[in-house]
């Protein structure tokens, strides 16, 4: 069984502000090593479970969070970007179980530490006219490939807006949002013990239904968070403007969706 990970921070038990996401913080050091340990009870529990090859991606900012010599040995890891396919480098047809680990809610979600792709960037993300966040995007985008989603953890308001677009999965709700930068959290032991638990359920179940494949064409629609952006974006020749606010790309794949993401949170930086 090949089983693969896209591991985030936001949705850590103990993560709840900004510095802690972002390197050159001192509570970011402690993050990461939070996030590291979570992954590793992952692992475990997919061992546990039957899984006997894993695939860890770090998907978060730099994507160089994860540290190496703390990861279990089991699990291979992605490290670094610009990459293909972003969150779900290296992702292909062979793998059995699809895992999103420290997932977050979408952008104006009202989950902890929510946003979609780029905070800076990005006030919403609609595809076909639905808000979307990470776990949905690249959940759909698994499921263009055949694979299902096996695992997905964060807060409550990630749950909530995931479990109905993935009915197969385990959640794993380590914290519940008060707030954007707030939340009630279970204690670092429960939550790893928890993640494994659900690691393992989610592994060991041989039931799994071939995902619906999500019928394009698709709209993706990025709301931005300053006019300047879109007029940034507008200079793609394929790009759509909506509203001053907005820029459209029609896709025929969730992969040229994540393509268009991923390259428009990229130039976003040439505006800060």
């Amino acid at each position: 069984m090949r089983v693969y990970i896209s591991a985030d921070i936001e949705g850590v038990a103990g993560v709840v502000s900004p510095a802690q996401c972002q390197a050159g913080h001192a509570e970011y050091e402690k993050a990461r090593v939070l996030m590291t340990h979570e992954v590793n009870a992952v692992v475990e529990g997919l061992l546990e479970g039957g899984a006997t090859e894993i695939l860890v991606n770090d998907s978060h900012g730099p994507m160089t969070n994860l540290l190496p010599d703390l990861l279990h040995p089991a699990a291979d890891l992605v490290l670094g970007k610009p990459k293909p396919m972003n969150m779900a480098c290296g992702l292909d047809a062979g793998f059995d179980l699809f895992c999103m680990i420290g997932h977050h809610s979408r952008a104006s979600g009202g989950g902890v530490l929510s946003h979609t792709t780029n905070g800076f960037a990005f006030h919403e993300i609609r595809i076909n006219g639905v808000p979307s966040g990470e776990p949905a995007i690249y959940g759909a985008y698994a499921a263009e490939l055949g694979v299902p989603v096996g695992l997905i953890s964060g807060d409550d308001r990630t749950q909530d807006e995931n479990r109905s677009l993935f009915p197969q999965a385990q959640f794993a709700v380590v914290k519940h949002a008060i707030g954007e930068r707030a939340a009630r959290q279970l204690s670092v032991a429960r939550a790893r013990a928890l993640l494994r638990e659900s690691a393992r359920v989610a592994a060991s179940r041989d039931d799994y239904a071939a995902p619906p494949v999500p019928q394009g064409p698709f709209r993706a629609e990025f709301v931005v968070s300053r006019a300047v952006l879109a007029d940034q974006f507008e200079v793609l020749p394929p790009a759509i403007r909506v509203d001053p606010m907005t820029v459209a790309f029609d896709c025929a794949t969730m992969a040229e969706v994540i393509g268009w993401m991923t390259a428009l949170s990229a130039m976003s930086f040439a505006v800060r």
